[in-house]
């Protein structure tokens, strides 16, 4: 897509600090990092989110973010290394280019979890997994 940034840095027309590349994904710096060495792992083709990138690719991509990590942790030593992607506004995807975020953690970096874990009901719990197994 023409006027997506991250379609622009796949084709090499919009500038990016490159780590990895395969035939199917492409790693580059995070321009708005939350740590040093945040990374982003996208598809080389436009798919706009989970939903779209297909299950083979997903593969691939997953394949390219663990070399990636170990990348990240072989350069950096951190202390945890966090995978983040986000589909759909609602979720907090803000370039609808499928991507998933590599963030090395350390200690006192000052990230912090997007909810309080609480105890859920298990009725609940129940009754939501069987719908998604339904769903199977």
């Amino acid at each position: 897509m023409i006027d997506c940034v991250f379609c622009q840095i796949s084709s090499g027309t919009a500038p990016a600090q490159r780590v990895y590349e395969d035939e199917h994904a492409i790693a580059f710096m995070d321009i708005n990092p939350a740590t040093d060495g945040h990374t982003l792992v996208i598809p080389r083709r436009h798919a706009r989110d989970l939903w779209e990138v297909g299950e083979d690719e997903a593969r691939h991509l997953m394949a390219a973010t663990y070399r990636v990590a170990h990348m990240l942790r072989r350069a950096l030593t951190p202390d945890g290394m966090n995978l983040l992607h986000a589909s759909g506004a609602v979720a907090f995807q803000s370039v609808f280019h499928f991507h998933v975020h590599v963030v090395p953690r350390y200690s006192g970096d000052r990230i912090s979890l997007p909810w309080i874990p609480t105890p859920g009901d298990p009725a609940g719990i129940a009754q939501i997994a069987g719908r998604i197994r339904s769903a199977g």
